[in-house]
């Protein structure tokens, strides 16, 4: 599947509420919005992001708007986030997604986060090179409790 990552356009921003608001994909990335339906917020916070130094890309498999990719954060404690449309769970498009953003960011490290049940995730990071390096707990607002979570490193290149 051909893979791609381009700069968000305000036309897909509405595709992103939508995939941010299926209920499966929710309790999967558990660490959401408070409220994912609340699109005033969901506008705030990608005016918001967009203006800022942040990496913010749109991914596409095969020329659709299949969800967002990030890294963000301050200098040293920057994190990889990304989120991909259920319908294309399971067909390589996260791992894909993932290598492109890593290789448009070479800063290291880089740290993820992910429930501690999201077996789906923590593989697509381990495939990329990220390495379990603590645990903790943390508020889940799409489940409405504190669940354990995994935070994952990608260190520098060896040599580097």
């Amino acid at each position: 599947m051909d893979v791609v990552l381009r700069e968000v356009h305000d036309s897909d921003l509405p595709v992103f509420f939508r995939q941010m608001n299926d209920p499966e994909a929710l309790h999967m990335a558990a660490f959401t919005a408070k409220d994912p339906a609340d699109r005033d917020a969901f506008e705030a916070h990608w005016k918001r992001i967009r203006a800022s130094q942040d990496v913010i890309r749109t991914v596409l498999a095969e020329g659709d708007v299949v969800g967002s990719a990030a890294v963000y954060g301050d200098p040293g404690e920057r994190e990889v986030t990304y989120w991909i449309d259920r319908a294309y769970w399971g067909r390589g498009v996260a791992t894909a997604a993932l290598r492109v953003l890593l290789a448009e960011v070479p800063e290291r490290p880089l740290y993820a986060r992910a429930a501690a049940d999201n077996a789906a995730s923590q593989r697509v990071l381990e495939k990329c090179g990220f390495r379990l390096t603590a645990r903790a707990t943390g508020f889940a607002n799409a489940r409405g409790e504190e669940i354990d979570e995994v935070v994952m490193t990608l260190e520098e290149p060896p040599g580097s």
